[in-house]
């Protein structure tokens, strides 16, 4: 068996595919990537999930354990190959069972394959049960030592001793002991005392009587089985039939439909004939959009332009001069003012005007009045001149403060100042307004050229519709080729699909589905097996109970068929330990063929360092390095060592007993060194000849082997 790809929703897995080749995949992911979680998946969707076991403390139960995280029902598919047929099983939820429902098919075709059923497809693909997979052909790290399992051992020991996996031989001694029974056990038997004997024939004559009864109910039933199976072929032969019409009348359909979507495609290709080319459509169409782009990306900027900057006015009182002179004003009013304030005139005059009405008193005093009042006229003209001079010094100063609105000449200037800032920043944004708007003239030129050179005296709008429609003349012409395309490759596989059938021997009055009259088939020949079964059980029965006549005659020779069953007895006592006998000697054969096998994989792993190995009949081991006389149990080896070892074994089985199935190990080579590694990978690769070997692995070392 081969596998092809694996689609699991099932635990972590949300709808994800794997896909494998023939012969050695390694594949490497990190730790929780799902690599345990795919072989959980392999070994539910061969053998089914275990809906009966239960979450205890210590494990989860698989129906919960891997239950989709996504809330979604389990479900899985696997495509494969077996017997060299290309198979799909599929297993899904049915209500709340995880798994419920399986179903196998053939993948190209859909057709059911009835042998396969969820109960025996993993012993039909593989050829071994469960357990001895697990034991066999699926190596995980976890449990790479053999453990002891009866169905491992009955078949391992039935391969090695008889050539096969019949069991004849435990059939064989449990056939001896039932006769055994039959002749003698406890006091009951063949060899009984003679009434008893005489008793127990009466018995068996009654018995017969009730055989042969229930024998005729059976042949009875099973001629009624014979007829509905027939009925049930005849009615498969029906819808096989049905089926291939249908295709017949779906190909009729799909040639019609393909016929016209070659006219379609036949007119849209004339159309399209004298029209430019699709590479030049495309081009001028982007070449017209990117005009249309820049052009309103133009239209942006120059609305985004910064505005005419305004240019700054000197204030009150400096309207209508320049800088310059208004500097040359403000110097002058400020050497007024400090002038106006720092004067010692009008005091002087006001002094002397006092000086002179003392004098002008004193020569009064002194009766000369002439000069007393010119004195007096002097003295009262300065003091008036000098009170006038201090009231003109102090409104000249007022009127300088109302000026300029403040009465800190040294504030006076600052309206100059901030003017001449003002003015400066005028200067720089009008400069770059200039430069601003001289770029995108020489942008708005440049952009009109490519304009005028792409669409010539044509509105481009207009000019991009129409190369519009011609591309949506090409994208119809395209799709109209796909679409006669399609119908070729459909009316191609339903060609491909139809097969002469003939129709039903019989006129059909079923009206079950292929699936329920498959269901009915297998149902039927279930029955029918048990029934030919139970009759061969009834006859069988009969057979050794013998007829009337004989029985009635053994009444009369009981005392001779006494002696002849003793005899038979002591024959079958003979049989029974010589069979024994033959059984532990092949017993012992067993051990060394797997053991040997095991031995040449265990050197190849080693370099020939260890080069003996036995196995006891519970698959515990004992091996030698070189240069050691005596066997040692694992417990004396390294960790990794006794991985080598029980690879070696597990390898060795899996050849035995699992030969065309796939080959499982994950992690199984984690405490590998590099060289054993290598040497290990080497072995997969040959096995990887003859079969499929699968390896998971969380490390990137058994790629580079």
């Amino acid at each position: 068996m081969r596998i092809y790809a694996m689609k699991a929703t099932f635990g972590k897995l949300d709808e994800q595919t794997l896909l494998l080749k023939p012969g050695l995949n390694v594949i490497t992911a990190p730790n929780e990537w799902g690599k345990s979680t795919w072989c959980a998946f392999l070994l539910a969707m061969l053998y089914g999930l275990d809906t009966r076991a239960k979450t205890t403390r210590t494990a989860l139960a698989d129906k919960e354990h891997y239950a989709p995280w996504s809330g979604k029902p389990m479900e899985g598919r696997i495509d494969l190959n077996w017997n060299g047929r290309d198979i799909t099983i599929e297993r899904r939820t049915k209500r709340r069972v995880p798994m419920g429902e399986f179903r196998a098919y053939e993948t190209e075709s859909g057709l059911p394959v009835p042998e396969l059923t969820g109960a025996n497809c993993g012993q039909l693909l593989l050829g071994v049960e469960q357990s001895v997979f697990r034991r066999a052909g699926f190596i995980r790290h976890a449990d790479l030592p053999v453990t002891q399992d009866e169905a491992l051992r009955r078949r391992l020991n039935d391969l090695v001793t008889t050539g096969d996996e019949s069991g004849d031989a435990d059939r064989l001694a449990a056939e001896l002991k039932e006769l055994k029974n039959r002749c003698r056990y406890n006091r009951s038997g063949l060899l009984p005392q003679a009434e008893a004997e005489r008793a127990n024939l009466e018995s068996k004559l009654a018995e017969l009587e009730t055989l042969d009864a229930q024998s005729k109910k059976t042949m009875e039933r099973l001629e009624e089985l014979k007829g509905w199976l027939g009925q049930l072929y005849n009615h498969r032969q029906a819808l096989a039939y049905q089926a291939a019409e249908s295709t017949a009348a779906h190909l009729a359909q799909a040639r019609e439909d393909m016929q016209a979507a070659q006219q379609k495609l036949a007119q849209l290709e004339q159309s399209c004939a004298n029209l430019p080319s699709r590479e030049e459509t495309e081009q001028k169409l982007r070449d017209l959009r990117t005009l249309r782009e820049d052009w309103i990306a133009m239209q942006n900027q120059t609305q985004n332009l910064p505005p005419q900057p305004q240019e700054p006015q000197l204030p009150l009182p400096f309207v209508g001069m320049d800088e310059e002179q208004a500097r040359q004003m403000v110097q002058q009013d400020i050497a007024r003012y400090q002038e106006a304030g720092k004067s010692k005139m009008p005091l002087i005059l006001m002094i002397v005007g006092l000086l002179g009405l003392i004098t002008a008193g004193t020569l009064a005093f002194m009766k000369v009045y002439l000069f007393a009042g010119l004195a007096a006229l002097a003295a009262v003209t300065a003091l008036v001149w000098g009170i006038a001079e201090r009231i003109g010094g102090k409104r000249r100063i007022k009127d300088l403060q109302r000026k300029y609105f403040d009465p800190d000449w040294r504030h006076w200037e600052e309206p100059i100042d901030d003017y001449a800032e003002a003015m400066a920043a005028f200067q720089q944004d009008l400069r770059m307004r200039r430069e601003a708007s001289g770029d995108v003239e020489v942008r708005w030129m440049v952009l009109r050229k490519r304009r005028e050179s792409l669409c010539g005296q044509q509105d481009p709008e207009a000019l991009l519709e129409s190369w519009q429609k011609v591309l949506d003349q090409w994208n119809a012409y395209g799709a109209a080729r796909r679409e006669a395309e399609q119908a070729q490759t459909l009316m191609n596989t339903l060609s491909s699909m139809v097969r002469p059938v003939e129709k039903p021997a019989q006129p059909d009055t079923l009206t079950q589905t292929e699936e329920q009259t498959a269901q009915l088939v297998t149902e039927c020949a279930l029955e029918q097996q048990r029934l030919q079964n139970r009759l061969g059980q009834y006859q069988g029965r009969m057979a050794v109970l013998g007829d009337r006549a004989a029985l009635q005659k053994q009444l009369g020779q009981k005392n001779q068929r006494i002696a002849q069953l003793e005899d038979t007895y002591a024959a079958l006592s003979i049989a029974q330990e010589a069979l024994e006998q033959a059984r532990r000697e092949l017993q012992r054969r067993f051990a060394p063929r797997i053991t040997k096998r095991a031995q040449e994989l265990l050197v190849k792993l080693t370099a020939g360092r260890y080069h003996s190995l036995t196995m006891a009949e519970d698959f515990s081991l004992h091996c030698a390095a070189e240069k050691e006389n005596t066997l040692h149990e694992l417990r004396w080896r390294s960790d990794g060592t006794m991985d080598q070892l029980y690879l070696a074994l597990r390898l060795a089985v899996a050849e035995e007993l699992t030969p065309q199935a796939p080959l499982i190990l994950d992690d199984a080579l984690v405490r590998f060194d590099d060289a054993r590694l290598k040497a290990a990978v080497a072995i997969l690769k040959e096995l990887a000849e003859t079969r499929q070997v699968i390896c998971f692995t969380c490390q990137g070392r058994e790629q580079m082997c």
